[in-house]
């Protein structure tokens, strides 16, 4: 596999500069992220939603053990597959991160993780259990519309309403403290670490490199054991399990109940994933036009 050519952007890199790679899933930030720390030293700091979770290694495309053996990682598979992860708590848990760490190199493809690192996140109150889990049980019956047709407007014009998870959270907001996410995030905070102080770099992919990769990757996926994660979890699966969002976790469980056939399985993850990709991709050219924009070429490079 070849090693991806470093960002143009790094050659004045200062030191304890942090460094920021968001990207879509399977383009290869990990491996870039490896290299830049190798090369100029640093801690490579998790920015994936999913990847927090201790349960799918290979299925969320984690850090292999060899890598996390090389260079320091933080924030990954450190959280129980049943708890409710959210970015403020990420917040919290990458602040000190920022205090003690020579080079922070924060990677990802969680684009709200960024931006509340750098903009700021409202201080939000822990949402009352009763509500989270009314929310999940109105989410099943109903699905996200529901939720959202409840939302004020100012809240409805600033989420992605075809997002259940962001939808979802605006409606625990609301009803939990009883202001809307629109009113708590007019509050917010300074962030952590402005973008100016930072070398933010955002993959740029077409659409059939990205395409083709995340087929090739979602089969190596299942050959390194993700089909084994997700057989471990079975008896405990549930739709409503945080980590049940990992992409291909839902088709995997249906093979494995014999509701549908591993090539079926493993063409609806592909699918799925690709999809994400596209909406991640869309939401980076939006909100992240003023990061350094890179384009790798058309190598395999390892890493997600």
């Amino acid at each position: 596999m070849s090693i991806p050519a470093l960002p143009s952007e790094l050659a004045t890199l200062q030191p304890r500069t942090p460094v920021l790679i968001a990207g879509p899933t399977g383009c290869g930030k990990s491996a870039l992220a490896m290299r830049i720390a190798q090369e100029y030293g640093g801690v490579i700091i998790n920015a994936d939603a999913i990847q927090v979770y201790e349960t799918f290694r290979y299925l969320t495309a984690r850090p292999s053990l060899q890598d996390e053996a090389l260079v320091p990682h933080k924030l990954y598979g450190h959280i129980s597959h049943t708890y409710p992860y959210s970015v403020g708590q990420w917040l919290r848990e990458i602040a000190p991160l920022f205090e003690s760490t020579e080079r922070p190199i924060v990677v990802g493809g969680t684009g709200l993780y960024f931006r509340a690192l750098t903009q700021g996140l409202a201080d939000i109150p822990a949402i009352k259990p009763n509500l989270v889990a009314q929310s999940e049980r109105l989410l099943e019956k109903s699905g996200h519309q529901a939720l959202a047709d409840q939302l004020d407007a100012a809240t409805q014009a600033r989420i992605d309403l075809n997002n259940p998870m962001r939808v979802q959270r605006a409606w625990q907001v609301l009803h939990s403290t009883g202001r809307s996410l629109a009113a708590w995030q007019d509050e917010t905070p300074p962030p952590i670490v402005a973008l100016a102080d930072t070398v933010p770099i955002v993959f740029d992919v077409g659409r059939d490199w990205i395409n083709a990769r995340i087929k090739r990757r979602f089969n190596q996926m299942l050959t390194d054991g993700a089909l084994q994660e997700v057989q471990d979890l079975l008896p405990h699966w549930s739709a409503n399990l945080p980590c049940a969002k990992a992409i291909g976790a839902p088709q995997l469980t249906a093979y494995l109940r014999d509701e549908i056939s591993l090539d079926t399985a493993k063409y609806l993850g592909t699918i799925a994933t690709q999809q994400f990709a596209k909406r991640q991709r869309t939401w980076f050219r939006s909100k992240m036009a003023d990061w350094h924009q890179y384009s790798p070429d058309a190598a395999i490079l390892p890493g997600d």
